[in-house]
């Protein structure tokens, strides 16, 4: 069953952010979009490159509206290891969460349970807490966080426009479909 147009179900864990450690729960997710994005562990390979990316695109993100969340099965105290032994995760300044019982990784359907990893998820949510896409990665493709940008502005443009839909490779400033009787065919 697709997660899409369901509520992010209740959670609270640790994360480590800025240099301390912080609660986020669900309700931290209202009133703003959100991306989450899970990985599979602290400490790899493709994973680093990922957030790295993320806090490339950050400022952008936050220019959006957007707030960003990593999660992995990990503790936030590795986290914190991580973000003071590594170069590129030393840069990251959006939550890493911490979710070392599973419950977020099984919340959201991503879970491997032989592993006890994370998959690689990524989220997007709106500010009612409303799940509006989902993307999953095998554990060897990374992501890039210029097409989720894209699909996040798509995404708020919709919410902002009732009754307008963006077609594929849709871009900020383009044409949108209205949906209607008279374009049935005509596409």
């Amino acid at each position: 069953m697709s997660l899409v147009g369901t509520e992010v179900k209740p959670f609270k864990a640790k994360a480590y952010h800025n240099g301390e450690f912080i609660e986020v729960t669900e309700q931290d997710l209202k009133g703003k979009w959100s991306v989450i994005c899970f990985y599979p562990a602290d400490f790899t390979f493709v994973c680093p490159t990922e957030l790295e990316d993320l806090q490339n695109h950050y400022e952008e993100l936050k220019a959006l509206g957007v707030e960003v969340y990593s999660v992995s099965t990990d503790t936030h105290f590795t986290h914190k290891a991580w973000h003071d032994s590594s170069e590129v995760i030393g840069k990251i300044t959006f939550p890493m969460i911490g979710d070392p019982s599973q419950t977020l990784s099984r919340n959201f359907d991503v879970l491997n349970e032989e592993e006890g990893l994370a998959q690689r998820g990524t989220f997007i949510i709106d500010p009612d807490g409303i799940i509006q896409a989902v993307e999953i990665n095998a554990d060897g493709i990374g992501r890039d966080a210029s097409t989720l940008i894209n699909k996040i502005k798509a995404a708020q443009y919709v919410r902002n426009n009732p009754g307008e839909v963006c077609p594929a490779k849709w871009k900020e400033g383009e044409e949108t479909l209205k949906p209607s009787i008279d374009l049935v065919g005509k596409i």
